[in-house]
């Protein structure tokens, strides 16, 4: 069996439509023997389904996806698992487990109001390229396969991620727009076997938070919007169909706030970054 993550940074990313890679594992026993990371090769929504079936994918775990491109995956015969969000090793355990179900989107909104796309309300941070948002990269790893260990950790101490606590390296192509600019950045010029530690701003991370993302609706005119809770996350389409992450604010009887920006967005962070393999 071959399972298939849409990919970005170690994570699930969120714009199925948008997704630049994906993460396929391949399982024997129920248990993951290899896994590779292939290119969308910049095709979007339904016609995802076709690469996916070419590449021979039985399951498909993503976060946001639009009705099109869940019907070309039923024609493909491919099972789809939406709604996840968090590390993509531990997203598939968890599904290898029976314990993953799919959510799909919880609600979603048709550009009630002028401005709303992807680019503005869905990837003001984000790590990813998913919005044309390509850092242009110098260096002799630049364009390559890198393959890295790394722990992350906020100005007070405290961990947020770690491939070493994974027991893998993280394996991106270099200035390819998968990582973060300043992780990106510092990767470029290492030795394997060098061992870096950066201090990111937010400009260099996931930028500072964009008060444009922040929205407010009347919960009359969002669809099962009455239902959601503050601090829950949920799925938002625009017009074109694309999906992006927002997380619920404020709410009462009648008006409802979503916050579109990244969760790191304004938060200086640290790597320790050890260059494993460059391919």
């Amino acid at each position: 069996m071959k399972i298939a993550v849409t990919y970005d940074n170690g994570n699930v990313f969120q714009h199925f439509g948008k997704t630049e890679n994906f993460k396929v594992y391949t399982v024997e026993e129920n248990k993951v023997v290899s896994n590779e990371i292939i290119s969308s090769n910049g095709t979007g929504h339904g016609a995802l389904a076709g690469i996916l079936a070419d590449a021979g994918i039985d399951v498909l775990i993503c976060g946001g996806i639009g009705g099109g491109a869940q019907s070309a995956l039923e024609e493909a015969g491919i099972e789809l698992i939406a709604g996840a969000e968090g590390n993509t090793d531990e997203v598939v355990e968890t599904y290898l487990k029976g314990e993953l179900v799919s959510t799909g989107s919880n609600c979603h909104h048709h550009d009630q109001e002028e401005g709303h796309s992807c680019g503005e309300h869905g990837c003001g941070g984000h790590s990813c390229g998913g919005c044309g948002s390509h850092h242009t990269l110098e260096g002799k790893n630049a364009g390559k396969t890198c393959r890295v260990h790394y722990r992350g950790t906020f100005n007070d101490g405290s961990q947020f991620d770690s491939s070493y606590d994974r027991g893998e390296p993280l394996e991106f192509v270099c200035g390819a727009g998968m990582m973060i600019k300043g992780f990106d950045a510092a990767v470029a010029d290492m030795e394997v076997g060098q061992v870096a530690e950066i201090h990111l701003m937010p400009e260099e991370a996931y930028g500072m938070p964009d008060p444009n993302a922040i929205m407010t609706f009347k919960i009359a005119e969002l669809p099962g919007s009455e239902n959601l809770e503050v601090g829950q996350q949920v799925y938002l389409s625009n017009a074109m169909g694309q999906q992006f992450p927002v997380k619920v604010t404020a709410k009462d009887s009648s008006v409802i706030t979503l916050d579109a920006n990244h969760e790191m967005a304004g938060k200086e962070l640290n790597f320790t970054i050890e260059l494993v393999e460059v391919k």
